[in-house]
Parts: structure tokens; sequence; C-alpha cells
């Protein structure tokens, strides 16, 4: 299976921008930045959008325009109208179980309590087949705290170690259009130790 969208989950707008909940549309943009693309607001897919020419594929690029708990909405427009199957999707998001710095490729599983995640599930029929990138951004310590955390701006020295994960990732994402997916998992897993 390949892979034929790739999306970066966020909030939408300047004031969310730099939040650690929108990690996921920073490593997207990079990514875009990384091959020349520009993305451009599409309102039937609720989001930035653009594509990638890798040899003979193309790999469509999102970040959703609205906010993190409908992030589904978008990802479900542009699948269908693409037709690409939830196995060919690849999401990306701020992940509270990893420390900054720290990024993993995953095939299928739960939302883990993302309202990000959850939307996509449920707006993919159900569906939680679809591989994701989860960017580490670290915990508050204290479940009441979360809402606040990933709405903030990281701390400096996290920004640091975030942006290096996103850079590996993004390496490895290059090694998945040129080799494979198993290959592009063990390279990030064995880089981002």
């Amino acid at each position: 299976m390949t892979i034929k969208l790739i999306v970066g989950l966020a909030n939408p707008g300047n004031k969310y921008l730099l939040t650690r909940h929108n990690v996921g549309s920073w490593y997207v943009n990079q990514l875009a930045n990384n091959y020349h693309v520009s993305l451009i607001n599409k309102s039937s897919f609720l989001g930035y959008t653009g594509y990638l020419n890798i040899g003979k594929r193309r790999i469509f690029l999102l970040i959703p325009t609205i906010f993190m708990n409908y992030n589904g909405q978008a990802v479900a427009a542009i699948a269908k109208f693409y037709n690409i199957m939830p196995e060919e999707i690849l999401i990306a998001h701020d992940e509270l179980n990893f420390l900054p710095g720290y990024a993993r490729f995953k095939y299928s599983g739960g939302h883990g309590g993302h309202n990000g995640l959850k939307d996509v599930i449920y707006r993919l029929g159900d569906n939680n087949n679809f591989y994701r990138l989860r960017i580490g951004i670290g915990h508050p310590g204290d479940k009441n705290k979360v809402i606040k955390f990933v709405l903030d701006t990281p701390l400096d020295t996290e920004q640091q170690l975030i942006q290096h994960a996103i850079n590996e990732s993004v390496l490895c994402t290059s090694l998945m259009f040129q080799q494979n997916i198993a290959y592009a998992i063990h390279q990030l897993h064995t880089i981002l130790k």
C-alpha cells in the first residue's frame, strides 16, 4: 500500500499556528517547503492543500482550516473526492505520550483521547486503519492541564527538539516515497531513539 494523502492536524488561524497542538501542520508545511509546493486554501476541502509529484505518483497534502475537533471533515472531503482509502492516508499529529524530540510512525489504533484523531476515525466511517506520524510534545504531568498545555507554544528548548523530530520525520517520509513504508518506519525509529 502506498500513501496518497498526508494530513497535518491543526487548529485554524494565527492564534494557534505555533501551538503544540499544531505540530502536525508544521510537519506538512515543512514537507511542502522541501518539495517546493505551495499549499492553497480550498474551501471544498476545508483546508490548505497541494500535492507532490513523486515519480508517477501524486501525493496530496492537507492542513485543515477548521477546528481540530472537526478535522475529520476535511480529511473525509479530500479522501472522498480523490477516492483515497483510509489505509492510504498518513495523519501527522501531536502526541502527549512522547517527549519533545521523539516521533513515531504507526499504523492503525485508537485515538488515545486526541479529538482530532477521534473525528478522523469517525468521518472515515469508524475506520482507524490509517497511518499516523505521532510527534512528541510531552505531557504537563496533570490531566487537568492538558488543554492549556496543547494550546500553548512550546518552550524554546522543546521547540528545538520538536523541530528536530519534524526534520527527521520529513527525511524519513522522503525515504517512504523512494523505498517503502516499512523502511521509512525503521529509519525514523532508529534515528529518534
